[in-house]
């Protein structure tokens, strides 16, 4: 099988309406909202409106994305890949000895590709195509503990780098010297202060200048504007006790939110919900089962805008 132009391949994904879809639940007029996604956690597959299982590779995935072209990038633990849909590696980095875990992976403006790095010497990489590390910039985690240290690491337009750190409470914003330069702490009385465990997961920088964050033990999402303040937030009680540590997040075109929940090992394991936290659509796709995270791909045959760089 040869690789498939992205928009063949959303068009694919799209042919069908879902099995891992609801119906909100106030009206039966509301339509079904239909999603093709990439889940990488348990399972590292591509999932179609319509349930079946477009596309499946090695497990045990981290992070990753589907790109313009149809390959999809992956980040293991021990190594980084780029595979075509007939499953060819045409990218790998592989950890460096002295770190112990791969955490992120992002491909860049440039055409490069960020790693992030966890253990003795916890870092932020950007590698060219032939797998040269161009820059590497260091991390200020609280802790050394390398699982613990930090998560998805995203660059955001202006070249800055915003990474979550877990057990620090805090989402810092470092410039590619290596400077913090902004802090946005999960912390906030407002969400249960620390006793919350609102570890920060993923973080989102949205146009507006605003920044969705999955907080993980907290079991909730919330958004920060540029002040730190806290202006929307959903908590487990706002989705009936469905998220079982959040980690990946992804704010969609339409305005609404999805999460999807590392613990979930059955049942549902994806939320979506409007801004005024009416669940529109879950996935308890077997496939989804413990999502790490996650990239939705179109919306009822729709593409979503692609990798969250703002």
């Amino acid at each position: 099988m040869h690789s498939i132009p992205f928009r063949s391949v959303l068009f694919l994904l799209a042919l069908a309406c879902g099995s891992a879809s609801i119906r909100s639940a106030d009206t039966s007029s509301t339509p079904l909202i239909r999603h093709s996604y990439l889940v990488l956690g348990g399972k590292t597959a591509i999932i179609g409106e319509d349930g079946s299982t477009f596309w499946q590779y090695a497990d045990g995935s981290r992070d990753g994305f589907v790109l313009p072209d149809g390959n999809v990038l992956i980040a293991y633990s021990d190594r980084v890949e780029e595979v075509t849909r007939d499953k060819k590696v045409v990218f790998s980095y592989k950890r460096n000895p002295v770190n112990s875990e791969i955490g992120t992976v992002q491909r860049l403006y440039n055409g490069n590709t960020l790693v992030t790095e966890l253990g003795g010497r916890p870092r932020l990489l950007e590698v060219n195509p032939r797998g040269e590390v161009v820059l590497e910039v260091p991390l200020q985690p609280e802790t050394d503990n390398a699982h613990m240290q930090t998560r998805m690491a995203r660059q955001l337009r202006n070249g800055n780098f915003l990474v979550p750190h877990l057990l620090a409470f805090a989402v810092k914003e470092y410039s590619p010297e290596g400077k913090v330069v902004r802090v946005l702490k999960t912390d906030l009385e407002e969400l249960g202060g620390r006793k919350a465990e609102n570890w920060p997961f993923t973080a989102i920088r949205l146009d507006n200048g605003n920044t969705v964050v999955s907080l993980t033990h907290g079991n909730k999402v919330a958004e920060f504007n540029p002040k730190g303040e806290v202006v929307w937030k959903v908590t487990n009680p706002d989705v009936g006790g469905l998220f079982k540590d959040p980690c990946g997040s992804q704010r969609l075109a339409n305005g609404n939110t999805v999460a999807g929940s590392h613990a979930a090992s059955k049942g549902i394991s994806m939320v979506e919900v409007t801004p005024e936290n009416k669940i529109v659509w879950t996935s308890e796709h077997p496939l989804a089962a413990g999502v790490h995270h996650f990239q939705i791909l179109t919306t009822n045959g729709k593409a979503e805008p692609g990798m969250p760089l703002k």
